[in-house]
């Protein structure tokens, strides 16, 4: 028996980048995602089974974040209406510290200001203020400040190790998810 299509609608009831339970995990291989490097791949069937609502889909995840399209309704954002709900706010040499010193430009000052996002791309206004009337993550947090996106962004791989089969294979580095960070106007 083939699992339901679910009464909830992608993009509105479910945010376009959850997984849903009949997305399994299909390996590793050459992902568009990532212009061709290594990456998980994941089954796309968005509206099939029930929605894992803390579980981003790969693949949907890396183009939002690529395409700069809105995680809850899949729709590209504009420059001037893209907002971040759970981003915090660091420093181009706090990110350094943690290990990203190869995905920030070598002339970018530690002090630059950054709005590191996550993994979670940029919303419209009217969809994160849907989200975040909806969402009991969200509704919980201590701070709902609706931030600006910044005009100016740097993306992230995230890595992990793969290991393919057999006793001698060696690991190999592939991506995840992709992390991204707004810069932010000098002070």
């Amino acid at each position: 028996m083939s699992p339901a299509t679910s009464r909830l609608k992608v993009g509105v009831d479910v945010p376009w980048v959850t997984s849903w339970s009949e997305e399994e995990q299909l390996g590793v291989g050459p992902c568009p995602s990532v212009d061709g490097e290594l990456a998980i791949a994941q089954a796309s069937k968005p509206g099939i089974g029930r929605p894992l609502y803390s579980r981003n889909h790969l693949f949907r995840q890396r183009k939002s974040v690529r395409e700069m399209l809105c995680p809850m309704c899949g729709e590209p954002t504009e420059a001037g209406d893209r907002w971040s709900q759970t981003a915090t706010h660091t420093t181009a040499g706090e990110l350094r510290a943690r290990g990203f010193a190869f995905a920030l430009p070598v002339d970018m000052a530690d002090d630059q200001r950054l709005l590191n996002a996550g993994a979670i791309a940029p919303l419209h206004r009217a969809c994160a203020d849907a989200s975040l009337a909806r969402c009991p993550h969200l509704g919980g947090m201590d701070d709902k400040t609706l931030k600006p996106f910044p005009t100016a962004w740097i993306i992230m791989p995230l890595w992990v190790e793969a290991k393919p089969p057999g006793a001698n294979a060696k690991s190999v580095p592939v991506v995840s998810f992709l992390q991204i960070c707004g810069v932010e106007d000098a002070p």
